[in-house]
């Protein structure tokens, strides 16, 4: 591994076709043998820090259309912190189903899995069949495993019937020295971006990008107003960027005057502190408040100069979405993902119905989705929001403070990559957009 490290640093990537893969490598895993250790604990509890272990692991085969990377940073998304606390399943049951797909699929049915699905780093192999890739070519992956031998992906890979997320369905994601991905996952990594910014937006990007931007999600225009929740999370901060860039009008929900000054820098005018105005969507655990909701509607009719939101970007799930629903305008559209608060959503269907409002399931992005979010990035127009970067054993403290909502945007893991800061190599581009790239930076 050591090899393959210095050849990515130093500039000779193209070095690497020649040089051998180790038969092991480390990688952040979870154990089949301790999917029972959180029993009877509330969620809240659970702690990442004693589920994710630091193993050596051997290689695994390289197949068909696929391709081996040496992984210079990746990052934490919260399919790792679900991972890492075995909810709302363990992860081994996906990776059961996936071994019986077939005599390939069955390597990542093993009693460890190696977690992750964001990474940047270096096309190390490629497998038969594969064409647009070659070892050397710097790379960041999507997280979109499908196989299309059925109709149903064929307008939209995401609706394919054997569609997973890489390193949360499958095995051997983004945390580790190596990672197996299939090829079609590949695409150019930003060539002004260091390794762990370029690492930080694949997920989250994408995510936001067809939640919000695409017609499979809200198909935004200029002048909606779109209500963010956790705008300046790891997925909402890419909701602002994209509202604003779009032409809408965001309304930024947070937590904190930190969070509040972070959508400011963003360039969002209308922020609410939920906390400071001391929002209370429950009574207490099966019963919400509508006199809160009525007040949360009100204060961003204050904001807007009247307006209602044409667009509610959903993604904490049972602690919001009651308000959500009763938040939209009518005819407006909730989109939702993730329910990072609970999966179970209670609201009042009158406030839909009546008002012709509708609810959108999103999830991920489609492979052109992904490679238009991509873009974005590469051009400058949506920057990574990373604020925090982790050394690749401690990432049991980074999941740790993301199920804890204790940092800001993303946070990053160094992989192979020794320090921050590598990995540019477009100057002139990054000084252009630097203040946009580093607005999350220690915050």
């Amino acid at each position: 591994m050591s090899d393959i490290q210095q050849a990515i640093i130093s500039g000779n990537g193209d070095e690497l076709g020649s040089l051998p893969v180790p038969a092991h490598y480390r990688g952040m895993t979870v154990h089949a043998e301790d999917v029972d250790m959180f029993d009877g604990l509330p969620s809240k509890d659970k702690d990442p820090r004693k589920s994710l272990h630091l193993d050596e692991v051997p290689v695994p085969e390289l197949g068909p259309g696929e391709a081996l990377v040496a992984v210079m940073a990746s990052a934490i998304n919260y399919n790792t912190v679900w991972t890492s606390i075995f909810e709302p399943l363990p992860t081994f049951k996906f990776l059961q189903r996936y071994g019986r797909l077939s005599e390939l699929a069955k390597r990542h049915d093993l009693p460890y899995h190696v977690v992750g699905s964001d990474l940047s780093g270096v096309v190390l192999r490629t497998g038969p069949g594969v064409h647009s890739w070659k070892p050397g070519q710097e790379v960041v992956a999507h997280c979109l495993n499908v196989e299309l031998e059925s109709p149903d992906g064929h307008n939209d890979t995401m609706l394919d019937t054997e569609q997973r997320i890489w390193g949360f369905e499958t095995n051997f994601g983004g945390l580790a020295e190596l990672a197996l991905v299939k090829a079609n996952q590949l695409m150019p990594k930003p060539a002004h971006l260091t390794w762990e910014e370029a690492a930080c937006p694949g997920l989250v990007n994408s995510t936001a990008y067809r939640q919000l931007v695409s017609r499979n999600g809200a198909d935004m225009k200029q002048g909606d107003v779109v209500l963010i929740w956790g705008a300046s999370g790891g997925l909402g901060s890419y909701a602002t960027q994209y509202a604003l860039g779009g032409g809408a009008i965001p309304v930024c929900v947070v937590s904190s005057p930190e969070k509040a000054k972070l959508c400011r820098n963003l360039g969002a005018e209308l922020v609410i502190d939920r906390t400071e105005e001391g929002y209370r969507f429950w009574k207490d655990d099966n019963n919400q408040d509508p006199k809160e909701w009525q007040r949360f509607g009100a204060r961003i009719r204050e904001l807007t100069g009247g307006e209602d939101p044409d667009i509610v970007f959903e993604h904490p799930g049972r602690e919001t979405f009651g308000a959500s629903v009763f938040a939209a305008r009518k005819g407006g559209t909730i989109v939702t993902c993730a329910s990072t608060s609970g999966f179970m959503h209670q609201y009042d269907n009158r406030y839909l119905w009546m008002n012709l409002k509708r609810i959108i399931g999103s999830h991920f992005a489609n492979y052109r989705e992904s490679w238009e979010a991509n873009r974005l990035i590469a051009k400058g127009r949506i920057h990574p929001t990373l604020s925090r970067t982790y050394a690749l054993a401690d990432t049991g403290q980074a999941a740790f403070d993301v199920h804890r909502n204790l940092h800001q945007g993303k946070v990053g893991v160094l992989c192979l990559a020794p320090e921050e800061g590598l990995g540019v190599r477009d100057e002139q581009t990054r000084a252009k957009h630097l203040t946009g790239i580093q607005t999350f930076r220690g915050v």
